[in-house]
């Protein structure tokens, strides 16, 4: 019985530090996706802007790159960046879970079954 209370007391003390813990970002202010905006957007405007998104990567894509300077280059790498974090917030993303939660989920389950 209190091998069982253990280790309860150990998963929920894993959980809570899984799921508190934030991680430290540095975010660059133009580069920043206001989802506000992309709240407010219809479900046409969304694909509208994606379409646009797609063409832009595809010119890119097709530049020639190698008569571009070092800066010009960078600024190509930072605008493909950005355009990617305004298509993953259009799209809605999904759920993304650590090896972590997962552990302790399937601790939780064990205890619980």
């Amino acid at each position: 019985m209190k091998k069982k209370i253990y280790l309860f007391a150990v998963t929920m003390m894993l959980t809570l530090a899984a799921f508190s813990s934030h991680a430290a970002t540095v975010t660059d202010n133009k580069n920043t996706v206001n989802k506000e905006a992309i709240a407010n957007m219809t479900t046409e405007q969304k694909q509208a802007r994606i379409e646009e998104i797609k063409e832009r990567v595809n010119e890119i894509k097709a530049m020639d790159k190698s008569q571009l300077t070092k800066a010009d280059r960078k600024e190509l790498r930072t605008e493909l960046k950005s355009l990617k974090h305004e298509a993953n917030a259009m799209g809605g993303g999904g759920i993304y879970l650590s090896v972590g939660a997962i552990i302790i989920i399937i601790l939780v389950l064990i205890l619980i079954l």
